[in-house]
């Protein structure tokens, strides 16, 4: 089995600024990419492990709703969960727990709903 290439969704390099560009990026808008990289920068400053980067990756793009609520549990524990939920918010990720919430399509949504279809009846626990 073989691999399709797909193009990166990284913009073009001319709208990425140059360091050590004279613009004044405080009156500027921050685009998506400057955005993530600046929350980069803050887990790498914040000097403690983040959850995002001390667990598999995986757990936060998680197919089973009980996966994605592990996901969104260890967002909670995270010093800059508002940062990455503004950014994720602003970036209209496509899926996957950001700043313990849940993304699909680019809209937050509350729960994971499982596959297939739901119950005719209710189940008694």
């Amino acid at each position: 089995m073989q691999l399709e290439a797909h193009a990166p969704s990284v913009p073009p390099s001319d709208t990425i600024p140059k360091p050590g560009s004279t613009e004044d990026l405080a009156l500027t808008p921050l685009s998506p990419l400057t955005a993530l990289t600046a929350l980069d920068d803050a887990i790498e400053n914040l000097g403690v492990p983040v959850p995002c980067r001390s667990y598999d990756p995986e757990v936060f793009f998680a197919e089973s709703p009980a996966d994605v609520e592990y996901a969104k549990s260890l967002c909670r524990t995270c010093p800059l969960v508002e940062a990455c939920l503004a950014g994720a918010k602003e970036r209209r990720e496509p899926w996957g727990v950001w700043g313990g919430e849940l993304f699909v399509q680019g809209v937050v949504v509350a729960r994971k709903r499982p596959r297939g279809r739901p119950r005719k009846n209710p189940v008694t626990a």
